[in-house]
């Protein structure tokens, strides 16, 4: 009788090891960029130690899980590897996202191609395509180290940032200028905005369901040029102009490559 616990607790024992080491898990990375489509917490691309990744990967935030072992899932591969861009997700089908620049790895050549500014993934059939676009600025072909969001309207905007050579140096040249993407008409605009709004790049933005989008910290061309956390600047999507509020309250060293969220709440009175 001992003899058969020992097998069965073997055999179980052995299952889980078995399990813990060939489970689907995602390899260490940073710079990528990530979406939630209904209940799934998707991420696309980012750096490994040693590649720049095409991999697609998300949670299924629809049940609980331990946080020590999350169920990772993979889906359809990116045309690319792909790092330090931005991504969205199209209120119009709530299916559809957007990649928005970045930097665009191709694989055993150890350099990045800039041939796309634009990505389109189709969750529901899990196939990448690249939208043709009407006016696109050319300026905007090596830009990475920005946040986009997107309007209720299918406006997509993406402030700043900053470009890469295909040399993989980085430029001196940071952007003050705000481009906006219509996915409803696939047209490009590009606004300059005044001198008093500072280059920034490695910042975050959050789009506020009133319209308006608040930039917080982040950096100018120069990596040791942080931007003052307590100067937060403000974008009115329906005016296309800035403000400047001033926070209170706790001091918070000035930083970048961090990120934001918002968060909702009921008030009872």
């Amino acid at each position: 009788m001992k003899s058969l616990q020992y097998i069965l607790f073997f055999v179980i024992f052995s299952s889980v090891y078995f399990f813990v080491i060939c489970q689907n898990i995602p390899s260490p990375r940073r710079q990528q960029t990530s979406t939630i489509i209904g209940t799934k917490l998707y991420f696309f691309g980012g750096t490994t130690s040693l590649i720049k990744p095409n991999e697609v990967w998300y949670l299924d935030l629809s049940s609980s899980f331990n946080n020590a072992t999350p169920p990772w899932y993979s889906d359809a591969a990116m045309p690319i590897g792909y790092t330090l861009g931005t991504s969205c997700l199209s209120p119009i089908d709530n299916s559809t996202v957007f990649l928005i620049g970045g930097r665009i790895w191709i694989a055993n050549t150890n350099t990045y191609s800039y041939a796309s500014s634009v990505y389109k993934f189709d969750s529901k059939i899990q196939q990448w395509t690249t939208p043709t676009i009407n006016n696109f600025n050319s300026s905007f072909e090596a830009r990475n180290e920005m946040q986009a969001v997107i309007d209720n309207n299918g406006k997509i905007f993406v402030f700043g940032g900053i470009n890469h050579g295909n040399d993989d140096n980085i430029t001196t040249a940071g952007y003050n200028d705000m481009t906006i993407l219509d996915i409803t008409t696939m047209i490009w605009s590009t606004q300059t905005q005044p001198q008093s709004v500072l280059v920034n790049i490695d910042y975050t933005a959050t789009l506020l369901p009133n319209g308006l989008i608040v930039y917080i910290g982040g950096r100018g061309s120069k990596t040791a040029n942080l931007h003052d956390m307590s100067q937060v600047q403000i974008f009115d999507t329906k005016s296309y102009t800035w403000s400047t509020k001033s926070a209170s309250g706790s001091i918070i060293e000035s930083r970048a490559c961090h990120s934001a969220v918002l968060s909702t709440y009921t008030r009872y009175v």
